[in-house]
C-alpha cells in the first residue's frame, strides 16, 4: 500500500505551467501534487508557491514508494553517495542522479567528544557538518531539488534572493546545468559570499537595503514579463527546493544507525531548514525506517536577528518582523516566512528557541574549531552559541543524543572572527627567538 503524506490525490484543481510546460505531465517522481500548509486545498504540481484561496503557503504532496521497511533501507543503500540516494523521497524523477547536477550532501556527522566534555555533554554529541558541500553550505541541497523542477517546468533562468550561501549555489548549480543565473543580494553582504556567487559567470546584483528588501523585489520581479522563463529557488519553486532540507533528517537518521536523535539544534533563517527537517522525522517514523519515539528540536538565532526566539519567549504564536543587526548575516531575515511553524515545531516537540549575541557567537566558533578542528561560519557559531546557553539553563538534557547543525564553511565568514585570531608569535629565524617567545 502506498503513503501519501497529506491527503488524497487532486482532481481538476487550477495549476500553473511555466513556459507552455504541461504541469499534469511533470514527472518528479513520488511527488504527486501542492497541498496548503493552512487549508489543504490541493493542486497539481507546478510553479506555484502559495494558495489561490487562503494564501497560505504549498508544500510537496506524495505516493511514496510502497517497500516494506527493509527494502526501502536496502535501496536507499544501494544509491549513490549523495541526496540522490533518497530519491524515492523526493520531488525528483528516478533517473535524476544521471543529470547534470552538483550531486551534493553525504556529508559527515561528526562524534564531537571534545566539544562534549568541554559543555558537560555526557550523552552523544555531534555536529552534523554541511560544509563539506560543493560551494560549502547545505544550500547546495535545497538548490539541487529547485534544479530539477527548473528542468521539469523548462525554465531557463535560475535565480534567488539571498542572504549570500544561497546566491553561491545557486550560481554554481545553474553552471553546471547549463542555465543562466541571475541573483539578487543585499549590499552590505560578506566579500567571501560576494566573490564565491559571482565567481561562476552569472548575474549576481546587489540591492541596497536589508535581505525582506531583496525577498520583496524579487517577487515583484517574477510578476512583471521581465521574470518570464525564470524559477526564483525560493519564491515560485519554494515547495520543490525546501524538500531538499529534508535531507538531512534523513542522513542523521542513516548515520545513527537508522536511528532518531533525542535532540537538535538547528538555525532559523526563515525558517524552512527546522521546518523540513521535522517533516523528514516524522516521514521516516511514517515509512518504518526508524523507530517511532519522541524528539525535540532546539532553534537558534543571533540576538540582533531573533523575532521568533522573542516570540518563542513571549508565549505568542505571530512573530513580530525586526531590522537585522548581527555578524550572523546568513541568519539576518527580520521576517521569517516560516516563524510559525518554528514556534509549533519547538513547542510540539517540547523544545524551545533561544539566541545568542555576536561575541558569544565568535566565541562559539573558536571553541569549536578547538575542539573539533571545525571552522563554522557564523550560523554555526550561533548553533554551538545556543547549544552551550541551553545547557547552562538546563534546558538541553546533556545525557541524550544531540545533533548541532553547522550549515557552512567559516571561510565565508573570516571577518567575524579575524579581529579574535592572528599569529601566536612573531620571532626572528632562529631557536633563541623562539625560545623568548616562550613557545618552546
Amino acid at each position: 500500500m502506498s503513503v501519501l503524506t497529506s491527503g488524497d490525490h487532486p482532481d481538476t484543481a487550477p495549476g500553473a505551467t511555466a513556459n507552455g510546460a504541461n504541469a499534469a505531465a511533470v514527472d518528479l517522481g513520488p511527488a504527486t501534487a501542492l497541498s496548503c500548509r493552512e487549508c489543504g486545498e490541493r493542486f497539481p504540481l507546478g510553479p506555484i508557491f502559495a494558495c489561490t484561496s487562503c494564501f497560505g503557503p504549498l508544500e510537496i504532496a506524495y505516493d511514496f514508494p510502497a517497500d516494506g521497511p527493509e527494502a526501502l533501507r536496502a535501496r536507499i543503500a544501494a544509491g549513490p553517495n549523495n541526496i540522490w540516494r533518497y530519491a524515492p523521497l523526493l520531488p525528483v524523477p528516478a533517473d535524476v542522479a544521471e543529470h547534470p547536477n552538483l550531486n551534493p550532501g553525504c556529508t559527515p556527522l561528526v562524534r564531537a567528544d571534545r566539544l562534549a566534555a568541554e559543555l558537560g555533554i555526557t550523552g552523544e554529541l555531534h555536529i552534523k557538518d554541511d560544509s563539506g558541500n560543493p560551494t560549502h553550505s547545505f544550500k547546495d541541497r535545497v538548490v539541487a531539488n529547485a534544479v530539477e523542477a527548473a528542468r521539469a517546468f523548462g525554465f531557463t533562468t535560475l535565480s534567488c534572493s539571498s542572504t549570500g550561501n544561497l546566491a553561491g549555489a545557486v550560481g554554481a548549480a545553474a553552471a553546471r546545468a547549463g542555465l543562466r543565473s541571475c541573483v539578487f543580494i543585499p549590499h552590505d553582504l560578506e566579500q567571501g559570499k560576494v566573490v564565491m556567487a559571482a565567481v561562476y559567470g552569472g548575474d549576481l546584483v546587489a540591492i541596497e537595503g536589508t535581505y525582506d528588501d531583496v525577498n520583496r523585489f524579487c517577487s515583484e520581479l517574477i510578476g512583471d514579463p521581465i521574470g518570464e522563463g525564470w524559477g526564483f529557488v525560493n519564491v515560485n519553486l519554494r515547495p520543490y527546493y525546501a524538500e531538499g532540507s529534508k535531507t538531512l533528517a534523513y542522513e542523521i537518521c542513516e548515520q545513527l544507525g537508522w536511528k532518531l536523535p533525542d535532540q537538535l539544534v538547528i538555525p532559523i533563517a526563515s525558517g524552512s531548514q527546522l521546518t523540513k527537517i521535522d517533516k523528514g522525522l516524522k516521514e521516516l517514523i511514517q515509512l518504518g525506517l526508524v523507530e517511532d519515539r519522541p524528539y525535540r528540536i532546539f532553534g537558534a538565532q543571533a540576538e540582533g536577528c531573533s523575532p521568533v526566539s522573542r516570540a518563542f519567549k513571549d508565549g505568542h504564536d505571530v512573530v513580530r518582523p525586526v531590522k537585522p543587526d548581527t555578524i550572523a548575516k546568513s541568519l539576518a531575515i527580520g521576517n521569517p516566512a516560516d516563524g510559525p511553524y518554528v514556534l509549533d515545531i519547538a513547542r510540539r516537540t517540547g523544545g524551545a528557541v533561544e539566541d545568542v549575541n555576536d561575541e558569544q557567537i565568535v566565541a562559539a566558533i573558536r571553541l569549536l574549531a578547538r575542539t573539533e578542528g571545525i571552522f563554522a561560519e557564523t550560523a554555526g557559531g550561533v548553533t554551538v552559541g545556543v547549544t552551550r546557553k541551553l545547557l547552562a539553563a538546563g534546558v538541553l538534557d546533556p545525557s541524550a543524543t544531540t545533533v548541532v547543525l553547522n550549515t557552512g564553511d567559516g571561510l565565508k565568514t573570516l571577518d567575524a572572527v579575524a579581529g579574535t585570531t592572528g599569529p601566536s608569535a612573531t620571532i626572528r629565524p632562529n631557536l633563541d627567538s623562539f625560545r623568548e617567545a616562550g613557545l618552546a
